[in-house]
């Protein structure tokens, strides 16, 4: 970040930490200003006005929804707002305060919203008397405002601000130095740098290219003027489907378009026909004459990836979509549905299929013997990996195959594959994600349930664990995570129903976040960790930003529990059945009981443990018609699996216990029953957990019986060294 050494000392791990808060916050400048601004007669806001340290702190504290925002980072942005450049002719510059305009215009820039929003919102912010007009030296004033966020966002503004200048000259078209509202919007929208820089997208329409600014670690070319990117960082704009790249000035000259993701009638489907895109080459073999390629005379399939001669082109070979093609959904599989089609489908419910945004109406046909992948990323998983690896995976697969949970959530890619019968799913999430695919798949009620892999982006991810895709992707290479989908196979997994009846239903108390249990529900000392995990996390959501940070609080967590022990005497607190059967616990010492699903909990401890082999001369034979399990010694003997329609119950005897069981001091929990069935009847109010999800629970009384079975997907056995992280 380039400034002045008098601006408040404001380093780039400020504006990281100032953009985790922004992520977080679900205002908007336009929702804060209600309260920050004064209007005259007319109506019309005014944004002359100066707000002192105090006033710049509440700003950022209603802005940003954190009463406890850092002192000592608002003081250094309060110092940085100070230096803004201003017109001393238009408001004398004071010491003691900031603009509330050049503020509010600064964070409106950086957050999310729709193009013609944020270039009216700018626009008004900067018509200070209100007349619909802005001349030259606001204008030159929003050019320094976005100059300002484009550093804080990382661009090289040596590059940025003359595109801005010759877009600020273009607007006013009559050249009578003032621009109106409709020329601000329409010279905006029609710029492709001021537009990425906003973090926005134009009308998405199929051919064309999604921009997104990006930094370069090698020699790159533009595919426009074919010059080479210049600068430390190799700054460019690079489509994110298929990676076609230019300098910042010429994204707004003609270049080709972004090959199509469908195909548009019915005649043009099954021709498995290549998509090539220009392309630097340099020095790879191609495909056709095995002779290498010199710089920008060649081009390469987005679908197969294979590089070619320009001259080489009209070979008649047909696309085979390469390594990826038993994954792609290729567009010679995607058709965009008319009323001329023969087909029951009526076009008044258009639920099932996928409607683009400039309005064609999508179906799939099914593609023999591949098994097109669906993949669904929740971009908020994982800190950035989220939204890494959907940009990642529109440029390996179909773009129409990815959908991002935050748009609509997955109800449209369900009903959208609907009509394939062979098809596999894969999460891009953590456990709370995977749950809500699964939830939604039963809710569908598809012709088929597909299988269901995890690309794990969360924190604690024991689904992910037992199932072998590990317990966090590390950045690696996806096309090895597509390669383990290849060879994964299919894994019954259990799952539960909770049903909680409280004794006085008139009693407050929390929701109970989830009533279906995939990998454990719990009571207690655990519980009660997680619950305050919860809570510290919705108050201080920037502060749970890795997963670094998440371990380093819930273990400051667990400390103070074990000191406290919240939930000793358990024993006195609830009662315990399984099918019926009480299960005795008096003689015990628990601060917490765990029904476990899967053989991960916490992160990675396996509570039930390693089994020894069973005694074939004990008395305690192993029967397997016996509904209930309850004798410690036979419990010894029983293995965990998660489609054996059987739930494991265990007892914890405190926070210290289980920070043994996860490092490794202590084998495993004390084994309490196997069984079908639970009713758990509490005593007193009592912290509580579903899969990761706490709340606390009045006195209640709680069934837990068996609901279905979910067809997930366990990877190969051998994996990559360093591929994930399994703790």
């Amino acid at each position: 970040m380039a400034q002045s050494e008098d601006a408040g000392s404001v380093t780039p791990v400020d504006f990281i930490q100032l953009q985790e808060y922004m992520e977080y916050s679900t205002l908007r400048v336009q929702d804060v200003l209600k309260e920050f601004h004064s209007g005259d007669k007319q109506g019309q806001t005014k944004f002359e006005e100066y707000m002192d340290a105090a006033g710049f702190a509440q700003f950022l504290k209603t802005y940003l929804e954190d009463e406890d925002f850092p002192e000592d980072l608002c003081g250094r942005l309060f110092k940085y707002f100070q230096h803004f450049e201003h017109d001393e002719a238009e408001t004398p510059k004071r010491e003691d305060g900031v603009f509330l305009r050049d503020v509010s215009c600064y964070f409106s820039i950086l957050e999310d919203g729709q193009p013609r929003e944020k270039l009216e919102c700018t626009f008004k912010l900067y018509d200070q008397d209100g007349n619909g007009l802005l001349d030259s030296s606001e204008v030159d004033r929003i050019i320094a405002q976005m100059m300002r966020a484009a550093e804080y966002l990382g661009w090289d503004v040596t590059e940025l601000r003359p595109v801005l200048k010759d877009l600020m000259g273009a607007i006013d078209v009559d050249g009578s130095g003032s621009v109106n509202l409709d020329e601000w919007i329409k010279g905006g929208m029609n710029n492709v740098p001021l537009l990425v820089l906003l973090g926005l997208k134009m009308t998405e329409r199929d051919g064309q290219h999604s921009w997104r600014m990006k930094h370069f670690n090698k020699p790159t070319y533009c595919n426009v003027c074919q010059g080479m990117l210049l600068g430390l960082a190799k700054q460019g704009l690079c489509c994110t489907y298929c990676k076609y790249t230019v300098h910042s000035q010429c994204a707004n000259k003609t270049a080709e378009q972004c090959p199509p993701t469908f195909v548009r009638s019915k005649k043009e489907l099954g021709v498995p026909a290549h998509d090539w895109i220009s392309a630097d080459c340099s020095s790879r073999k191609c495909k056709v004459c095995h002779k290498k390629i010199k710089h920008f005379v060649g081009s390469r399939c987005v679908w197969c990836q294979e590089m070619r001669h320009d001259d080489c082109l009209k070979s008649c070979v047909t696309c085979e979509c390469g390594l990826l093609k038993d994954h792609i959904l290729p567009p010679w599989a995607i058709y965009a549905f008319s009323g001329d089609d023969n087909t029951s489908n009526s076009l008044e419910d258009t639920s099932m299929f996928n409607v683009t945004p400039d309005g064609h109406i999508l179906q799939i046909v099914p593609v023999p013997d591949i098994h097109p992948l669906l993949v669904f990323v929740n971009p908020k998983s994982g800190g950035k990996q989220g939204e890494r690896v959907l940009r990642k995976f529109q440029y390996l697969l179909n773009p129409r195959q990815i959908y991002n949970l935050r748009n609509g959530g997955p109800v449209p890619g369900l009903n959208f594959f609907r009509s394939l019968h062979d098809y596999r799913i894969l999460v891009c999430g953590g456990d709370g994600t995977v749950g809500w695919i699964l939830d939604a798949i039963d809710k569908a009620e598809l012709p088929v349930r597909p299988p269901v892999a995890i690309l794990p982006l969360g924190t604690g991810n024991d689904l992910a664990r037992c199932l072998r895709w590990g317990g966090g992707y590390d950045g690696s290479d996806l096309r090895d995570v597509l390669k383990d989908i290849a060879g994964s196979v299919l894994a019954p997994m259990d799952r539960w129903t909770v049903q909680v009846i409280p004794d006085d239903p008139t009693e407050d108390g929390d929701p109970v976040p989830y009533p279906i249990i995939n990998n454990y529900f719990s009571i207690g000392v655990d519980a009660s960790i997680a619950h305050r995990f919860h809570h510290m996390r919705e108050k201080h959501p920037h502060k749970f930003s890795s997963r670094v940070k998440n371990k380093l609080w819930y273990f400051e967590f667990a400390t103070s529990e074990t000191i406290s022990a919240s939930c000793k005497n358990l024993k006195d607190c609830l009662t315990i059945e399984c099918c019926g059967v009480p299960l005795d616990i008096t003689s015990l010492s628990l601060e917490g009981i765990a029904v476990v699903n899967i053989p991960s909990m916490h992160g990675g401890s396996n509570l039930w443990g390693e089994s020894k082999k069973a005694d074939k001369s004990s008395h305690h034979a192993l029967d397997k018609s016996a509904e209930v399990i309850t004798d410690r010694e036979l419990l010894k003997t029983r293995s965990q699996d998660m489609s054996d329609k059987r739930l494991e119950v265990l007892g914890l005897e405190g926070a210290m216990e289980m920070g043994q069981i996860y490092t490794g001091l202590k084998s495993a929990g004390l084994r309490l029953a196997q069984t079908p069935q639970i009713t758990i009847k509490t005593l007193k109010p009592l912290p509580m957990q579903i899969d990761g999800e706490p709340w606390m629970q009045p006195l209640c009384t709680i069934h837990i019986t068996h609901k279905n079975q979910a067809n997930m997907l366990m990877a190969p056995p051998s994996k990559r060294s360093g591929f994930f992280h399994l703790k």
